[in-house]
């Protein structure tokens, strides 16, 4: 069975080659060119990813999304932008994307990172909230953690970070796996800032939930 797309991007040459590309792939793609029909198309039909464009008519990918995260909807979304500001990227996390792709790309890059969040199977379930233990829970449609119903402050990264162990219960996850999931190709992956985002989840959620794997990476534990 194909996986379904939505795909929303205003400009008409893009598109186009955008779908073509994911339909030769091997994907079911519902093209669309305004936020309003976008919004339209989620409530009619059910998708396995949403291929968003921030910078679009009537509503825009960011204030799409997040509305869609409020009502519940955990379908994992790609944002595709020319927007290059920091305060730009935490808005796009902070709204409940999974990725975003800056463009110009490579429509390689692009079937790279949807085969890669399908694979992976962000959240499908009904419910959004993933129980790490009695007191603490990750809200998977905000990207928000929360300790004793309080609302944690981490970072965009972290909580990208988070979501992959979360993924990958009781798995040792690689370094390389690890750097590819945080960081783009036009980002300089940093073994500092790693170490930093591990020191700032243990200090959450205990120092034993997250084990060190020497030369290979780290595994969250759920024991």
């Amino acid at each position: 069975m194909k996986a379904k797309i939505l795909l929303l991007e205003d400009d008409v040459t893009l598109n186009e080659t955008v779908s073509e590309f994911l339909e030769e792939n091997n994907f079911d793609v519902i093209s669309v060119y305004d936020g309003e029909t976008a919004q339209d198309s989620m409530y009619e039909q059910v998708f396995d990813l949403f291929l968003l464009d921030v910078n679009v008519p009537h509503i825009n990918g960011f204030e799409l999304l997040k509305k869609k995260r409020e009502e519940g909807i955990s379908t994992p979304a790609i944002y595709i932008t020319s927007l290059n500001s920091i305060d730009s990227l935490e808005d796009g996390y902070n709204s409940g994307c999974d990725d975003y792709i800056r463009k110009p790309f490579a429509l390689k890059e692009l079937l790279f990172r949807i085969e890669n969040i399908l694979k992976r199977g962000y959240f499908h379930g009904t419910s959004t909230k993933v129980k790490i233990n009695d007191h603490i829970e990750y809200e998977t449609s905000s990207n928000t953690l929360y300790v004793e119903g309080e609302e944690q402050n981490i970072s965009a990264k972290e909580a990208i970070l988070l979501k992959l162990f979360l993924q990958h219960k009781n798995e040792a996850i690689a370094h390389e796996v690890i750097n590819e999931t945080l960081w783009h190709y036009d980002e300089t992956s940093s073994e500092s800032a790693l170490r930093t985002y591990i020191k700032n989840l243990r200090k959450i959620l205990g120092k034993e939930k997250i084990v060190s794997i020497k030369k290979l990476g780290y595994r969250f534990t759920t024991e």
